[in-house]
């Protein structure tokens, strides 16, 4: 069987919701309409973006099955599960229906901080009991931890079915270390925007991308430029977007793309607790640069 290529634009999925905060799947189908026909290379599911933890496990169940659905086998779908509960992360993998996934995104053990040994071991359960291959998801901003180059590698070489990283460490040593030295079919994906660019340049195979929610096109078009080696073009996209790039984190995330996508007409700016809109300043500031972008 051919090995999963994820090469390009995956865009990590929000969940848009109503003002009672229930789900809004009419806004989701036009956002997945939106992402297909812009030309994004695969889409990922109940990602960290979808506010996964604030969904109950129905609706996970019921976002799952809408977008295998409306999607109908026409890009790749990767799905989130992950968690600090390596035995809960298993048994939700067994009795998931994985038959329209290509692939499982699993963050990084949050909250307990293991060590790099623990890292290891987590990873290694999974991938042994998961049937989908398996990406690895650094992102210690988030999780309280960083996988170290080291343990990224070792698990590269020890287990094929974990087939690539996606790396927001914001460690560009790290990152081109894990380049350097991986297996020649194991994949580095961007987890961050702002440094798609310098990584694709140094080795990445593209990004899971939050801005891609917004502008599918324009971000699918600066990824594949640069991994075309084509760099001066890409390099002009990649600068379009530059103010963006922090904008949307300012006040989190995925505040600031909900907000950028209700500016667009797309969704409600609604997001469920803990997590709340950007402040007036922040969307003003967005909506701003949108009318500069066109």
């Amino acid at each position: 069987m051919a090995r999963l290529s994820l090469k390009g634009m995956g865009v990590a999925l929000i969940t848009p919701f109503k003002s009672d905060k229930s789900i809004d799947f009419d806004a989701f189908a036009r956002l997945l309409e939106y992402q297909i026909k812009n030309g994004v290379d695969y889409l990922v599911v109940l990602g960290t973006t979808a506010e996964t933890p604030t969904l109950t496990a129905e609706e996970r169940k019921q976002v799952r099955e809408f977008v295998a659905n409306r999607v109908a086998g026409r890009v790749p779908l990767v799905l989130g599960i992950g968690g600090n509960n390596t035995m809960g992360v298993i048994d939700e993998i067994l009795h998931t229906d994985l038959s329209p996934f290509s692939a499982i995104l699993s963050v990084v053990p949050y909250y307990n901080k293991p060590s790099q040994e623990g890292i290891y071991q987590h990873y290694k359960a999974i991938v042994e009991a998961s049937p989908l291959p398996i990406i690895l998801y650094n992102v210690p901003g988030r999780t309280g931890v960083n996988m170290t180059a080291a343990t990224t590698l070792k698990l590269a070489k020890e287990f094929p079915n974990i087939i690539g990283v996606k790396e927001a460490s914001g460690n560009i040593s790290q990152m081109d270390d894990i380049i350097k030295n991986k297996p020649e079919d194991f994949m580095v994906i961007s987890g961050d925007d702002g440094i798609t660019f310098p990584l694709i340049t140094l080795g990445a195979v593209g990004v899971i991308s939050v801005i891609g929610n917004a502008f599918p096109r324009e971000f699918s078009r600066m990824v594949r430029l640069a991994l075309h080696g084509d760099y001066n073009r890409a390099l002009l996209i990649h600068h379009r977007f530059t103010e963006l790039f922090s904008l949307l984190f300012v006040d989190g995330n995925p505040a600031g793309v909900k907000c950028l996508l209700h500016a667009m007409g797309f969704i409600e700016n609604e997001l469920r607790l803990p997590l709340v809109p950007t402040r007036i300043t922040t969307y003003e500031q967005i909506r701003r640069v949108l009318e500069s972008l066109g």
